[in-house]
């Protein structure tokens, strides 16, 4: 069984690459691909927990949760737009994991918050998380530096 592409990018949320965006530890982009590559797992998680937080200033959808994107149905309508993905499906996984209903507002900048966002991507994203505590802890840790 191959290694998924996430892991291999140490990209487990698997963001596209964009020279816009001079993220931490992004040392390039995969050949012939379009998902952004980084130096250490550590990074590519602080990349995908700080796009998390910084889709709470954006718009949310109409009639759920507060002002701006603040639930995981939301969230998960932003990171996985339902012309390449199952956002449903996807936001209601990620909703469980973390205990939470998919349209129930959320502190995306509370730690405990912010890692089981980020764990439950990462599962979604790759099939599993192949990654020690430790290595998402000092990811989550960078985001919210």
């Amino acid at each position: 069984m191959s290694t998924p592409r996430g892991i291999r990018n140490r990209n487990p949320g698997n963001i596209d690459f964009n020279p816009r965006n001079d993220w931490q530890g992004q040392i390039g982009k995969e050949p012939g691909g379009r998902f952004a590559i980084f130096d250490t797992p550590e990074n590519g998680i602080r990349a995908l927990g700080k796009l998390l937080i910084n889709y709470r200033g954006k718009d949310g959808m109409p009639g759920v949760g507060g002002k701006g994107i603040d639930t995981v149905l939301e969230t998960i309508n932003r990171w996985a737009p339902s012309n390449e993905n199952d956002t449903q499906a996807y936001a209601s996984a990620v909703a469980k994991r973390i205990g939470v209903r998919t349209t129930e507002p959320i502190n995306i900048k509370d730690p405990a918050t912010l890692r089981g966002m980020v764990v439950s991507i990462i599962i979604h994203e790759n099939g599993s998380n192949p990654y020690a505590a430790a290595i998402i802890d000092e990811g989550v840790r960078r985001a919210l530096a």
